[in-house]
């Protein structure tokens, strides 16, 4: 994938967690972080310059885009935010989501080796069914023709959820109870 639509679900996540009655600082902190948690898993390119094989455990869509490592994380961030007075259980759940949802959302594409979401209970890479969004190249390659194609493919899938997470809504007024 382009990377456009892990954004847009790390975004949507966060909107969903903050609504419209927090300070739009919170807000937007809350969406970048939910951002980086969904974009994670591709830290594993830098095994290309580090020459580890793309089918390798640790290549390229291995073990980072396993549910285990999804898990790994969310129970870190958890930890961390039992640690500053935040609510662990609710951080943990979000961060689950949004960095499981990466090697899910990759196993929708049309090309590589499929997502190694089963390790290290099994090291197969598996894809979906179906594969309706199209592999993009790594690196310069986003540069090009293909590259163009494929982020304006996936954009006008994942609009849905850019909507989502940047319509403006007004936050709502708190019903108040009057008491005789």
């Amino acid at each position: 994938m382009a990377s456009i639509g892990h954004v847009a679900v790390g975004m949507a996540l966060g909107r969903y967690e903050t609504g419209a009655a927090v300070p739009w600082r919170r807000r937007l902190a809350v969406m970048g972080f939910l951002s980086l948690m969904a974009l994670l898993p591709d830290a594993d390119v830098v095994a290309f310059a580090l020459r580890i094989p793309y089918a390798a455990t640790w290549g390229h869509r291995g073990a980072s885009h396993s549910f285990v490592f999804a898990a790994g994380v969310a129970l870190a961030v958890a930890a961390l935010a039992r640690w500053k007075g935040e609510p662990a259980t609710r951080w943990g759940l979000l961060t689950l989501a949004a960095v499981a949802s990466h090697g899910i959302l990759d196993t929708l594409t049309d090309g590589g080796l499929g997502a190694a979401l089963f390790w290290p209970f099994s090291h197969a890479r598996v894809f979906a069914p179906l594969r309706p969004l199209p592999v993009a190249p790594i690196g310069a390659g986003m540069l090009s023709a293909r590259g163009l194609y494929v982020s304006g493919v996936e954009f006008l899938v994942f609009l849905p959820a850019w909507l989502y997470a940047l319509w403006p809504r007004k936050a709502r007024a708190a019903r108040s109870v009057q008491v005789p």
